[in-house]
């Protein structure tokens, strides 16, 4: 089963002591419990099987902050903790439990946040800053495709004792961050 679901909720970026909670309270609805209802009742048919893959939609914004606007960047760190909590419980009912962070894709949700944090910029533009600017890998671009491999790949028997992992799909966006320091003396 592939779990997909996510919303950006309010999409401009706000401190933390003005965060709207009835936004905030929309995104864990749909990102964070929606996403535990269908690892749920997928379990209870898989179970009794003794068998089953369940692939959830993680984010980058779930293992970075600062990337995303607060509610989305926690309600995806939640889907994390789901995968985690649960997959032990599941192996030994032989169904295993799975993430997958994608970075940025020019998706129909990223499009519309781009058009918001850059309005004056063409959608080429946009495209551009997604495709190009954010993404890590140079000479390539993240395609919806490739997210759908990797859910493939973890459905597959050849993922059959892949459990409780996070499969980031994000070129290495989420294995370092430069330090916010000063640049070395010459």
């Amino acid at each position: 089963m592939f779990n997909n679901a996510g919303i950006s909720g309010a999409l401009t970026p706000v401190p933390l002591a003005s965060l709207d909670i009835t936004d905030f309270d929309r995104v864990m609805a749909v990102n964070a419990r929606a996403m535990l209802a269908g690892v749920k009742h997928a379990a209870r048919v898989m179970t009794p099987r003794r068998r089953g893959s369940i692939i959830c939609t993680a984010s980058t914004a779930g293992v970075l902050g600062s990337v995303a606007p607060h509610p989305y960047s926690v309600s995806k760190a939640a889907v994390l903790g789901l995968v985690r909590a649960v997959a032990g419980e599941m192996a030994r009912s032989g169904v295993r439990v799975n993430a997958i962070s994608p970075s940025y894709i020019p998706t129909p949700l990223v499009m519309r946040t781009m058009e918001e944090w850059y309005p004056k910029a063409t959608a080429e533009e946009r495209r551009r800053i997604v495709e190009q600017d954010v993404n890590e890998m140079e000479g390539t671009v993240l395609e919806a495709e490739d997210v759908a491999r990797a859910a493939l790949y973890l459905a597959s028997d050849e993922a059959k004792y892949v459990n409780g992992h996070n499969l980031a799909v994000d070129g290495g966006y989420t294995v370092g961050k430069p330090p916010n320091m000063p640049a070395p003396a010459q």
